[in-house]
């Protein structure tokens, strides 16, 4: 089982360590899926690129099974590109119609926001 998600930055793709030990912690042994982070340099891309993305992570040569998105609600543009989270997923569900195995999610808030304390850790993670 391969799952691609699709990231904003380097805050999201230094937390897939702990994701991946959380998972290891709660999953059958030998079950553990490869976890395949596909950063962008801030905002994942809408409409018509982010499907064609999602379109190329899930096909090709070593494609994945699955394709996350992570979005904040707030990507700095003005007008907003959502409303709130819900929107953000709507959207992006939109935008990749009729894709199974794409799974659009959004946080409401700033993802990094909570992670600031933390960040030293997350670091420390990052290289074992």
């Amino acid at each position: 089982m391969k799952i691609s998600f699709i990231v904003e930055g380097k805050t999201e793709k230094a937390f897939l360590p702990c994701l991946r030990e959380f998972l290891r912690n709660r999953l059958v042994a030998g079950a553990m899926p490869k976890l395949d982070p596909f950063p962008y340099d801030g905002r994942i891309p809408k409409g018509g690129k982010l499907k064609r993305v999602v379109e190329n992570l899930l096909g090709g040569r070593n494609p994945a099974n699955h394709v996350i998105a992570l979005t904040d609600v707030y990507t700095g543009t003005l007008p907003r590109d959502f409303l709130d989270a819900q929107d953000a997923k709507n959207k992006m569900r939109q935008w990749v119609p009729g894709e199974s195995r794409f799974h659009p999610h959004a946080a409401q808030y700033d993802f990094e926001a909570w992670l600031l304390p933390y960040w030293p850790t997350i670091q420390r993670l990052g290289k074992t």
